[in-house]
């Protein structure tokens, strides 16, 4: 594996994400394996596997690692491109309207590039956590707060970024173990209220 975790950004990758079979067959690439090492893992046949497998290999999910001989065949040896596997919002719009919205509000579109990050990060450290037995230090903050008006919404922002700058300079320092903070304010949608 090249990397802990890949975004699909294009609508062929979501495809080929699309079929339960691959997602099964990227699950048990945890172990690099051919299609007939697959076929006997999933209880399917070789040749359903295989061909599930070119539909993966050109997406550029998974990659030939290997080729052996095994009797008369040669067998390739595949593995996953990443670890995990997260899917971009902008991959399933259909609407042009949305980039054209985010191009024209920068704080919008950095809102959805840091809810991109997150997804990301989130899942390495997920596999981290799952895989290697790691013990994940983190925080998240979650709150709704109503504003009165757009001058009371601005005096937070302000004073939220500035008390933010006032914690990091605080309690930054040399050395030890590198941390990312990530925080976000935006208007409550329907999944905040999950």
């Amino acid at each position: 594996m090249t990397t802990p975790v890949m975004t699909i950004s294009t609508p062929e990758g979501l495809q080929a994400l699309s079929h339960p079979l691959r997602v099964a067959i990227l699950g048990a690439l945890e172990v690099p394996g051919s299609a007939a090492d697959l076929a006997r893992r999933l209880d399917q046949q070789r040749q359903k596997v295989n061909y599930h497998l070119k539909a993966l290999e050109e997406a550029g999910l998974v990659e030939a690692v290997e080729s052996r001989q095994k009797g008369n065949f040669i067998e390739t040896v595949y593995e996953t491109t990443a670890r995990s596997f997260v899917v971009a919002p902008e991959v399933a719009w259909s609407d042009d309207r949305r980039g054209v919205a985010m191009r024209a509000q920068h704080s919008l579109e950095t809102l959805v590039g840091q809810g991109s990050r997150l997804q990301r990060n989130a899942a390495e450290l997920l596999d981290r956590a799952a895989f290697d037995g790691d013990l994940v230090a983190s925080a998240s903050v979650s709150a709704s707060v109503n504003f009165a008006d757009e001058a009371t919404r601005a005096a937070f922002i302000r004073d939220y970024l500035e008390s933010t700058k006032q914690l990091i300079e605080t309690y930054s320092g040399e050395g030890g173990e590198s941390y990312t903070l990530e925080l976000a304010v935006h208007p409550t949608t329907e999944n905040n209220n999950d």
